[in-house]
């Protein structure tokens, strides 16, 4: 399956001109059975990056744009009357999907924001008492402008969890730029992605990622990084337990894309500010990122006797 690797990032990379690392943290959340939220200004391929994903591994793409008078039923679907039938009938909504791209998903008010938690964290969607799950695999990519406040809602604490990833694309360099150009003065197009891995496929590498072996000195490692977050002067709520789960499950994926079968401190030190910088709230005037950064260089990678 190490071709089939290969041949997404390559297949993204067509698209995508430059951003391996993102690509990267992408596919780990993919793997890793996760949810990827991107942080950035408008205009940096985000959109792109999710249709892309969804035209390699040949997936149901949906979108939703968030705006303050977006409903819950407008993600998950409702029942309708049908006059012919005399029955209500259950009409999906755009999360009965592969890939879902929630655009500004903080202009969203914070009860459409709810109706994600459930489908993000069970895979399966609740309306009006019945219970459906969604196809597989499910993976949500969520964005947001991080400069822009105005008539947004910040997400809670609970829906920020949901996300295994963040990241930022960032701005082009001057010679990424030139062949994001080039491409397109030639008339590449995302439509024109051939599927390079198959859903079952993808399904088959989630399983492979999950049998990546973690000693148990690196889940202490982990555990030591988790509760330096919560006992940290500079930071008011720390790392869930979840977040601890993530952080393994993201380090086996990335091991993975690294042709590894096992995970490696450089695993957890490269995906912890993604996984973590999301889930902190740090005290007034802090970064988050960098408080991290602070944790990762105070916990030692040791041994610890039981």
């Amino acid at each position: 399956m190490r071709d089939r690797i290969a041949a997404l990032k390559e297949n993204l990379s067509l698209a995508i001109v430059g951003k391996t690392e993102a690509i990267d943290l992408v596919l780990v959340a993919l793997l890793s059975g996760g949810h990827a939220l991107l942080e950035d200004v408008p205009g940096v391929g985000k959109t792109l990056l999710a249709k892309s994903l969804a035209r390699s591994i040949n997936g149901q793409f949906q979108r939703i744009q968030c705006t303050p008078d977006l409903l819950p039923s407008d993600v998950t679907g409702t029942n309708i009357w049908n006059p012919s039938t005399r029955e209500f009938e259950f009409l999906p909504g755009p999360a009965f999907t592969n890939v879902l791209l929630a655009d500004e998903i903080n202009r969203a008010t914070p009860r459409t924001q709810s109706a994600l938690l459930e489908v993000m964290e069970e895979k399966q969607i609740t309306v009006d008492g019945e219970t459906r799950r969604v196809p597989q695999p499910f993976f949500v990519i969520a964005t947001q402008n991080p400069i822009e406040y105005q008539g947004t809602f910040p997400l809670p604490e609970a829906q920020m969890d949901r996300f295994t990833i963040s990241l930022s694309l960032g701005y082009p360099s001057e010679i990424e730029e030139l062949q994001m150009l080039q491409k397109h003065h030639n008339h590449l197009s995302v439509n024109e992605l051939e599927p390079c891995i198959s859903l079952e496929e993808v399904k088959e590498l989630q399983r492979l990622v999950s049998q990546v072996k973690v000693t148990t000195d690196l889940q202490y490692y982990i555990l030591n990084l988790v509760r330096a977050s919560r006992n940290h002067e500079e930071i008011t709520l720390g790392i869930s337990p979840r977040g601890t789960v993530v952080l393994q499950k993201a380090s086996q994926a990335l091991a993975f894309l690294r042709d590894r079968d096992y995970v490696i401190p450089d695993d957890v030190k490269f995906l912890a500010p993604h996984v973590f910088s999301h889930r902190l709230i740090p005290a007034s005037g802090r970064s988050a990122r960098t408080i991290v950064k602070k944790m990762l260089d105070s916990v030692a990678v040791e041994k610890v006797l039981v």
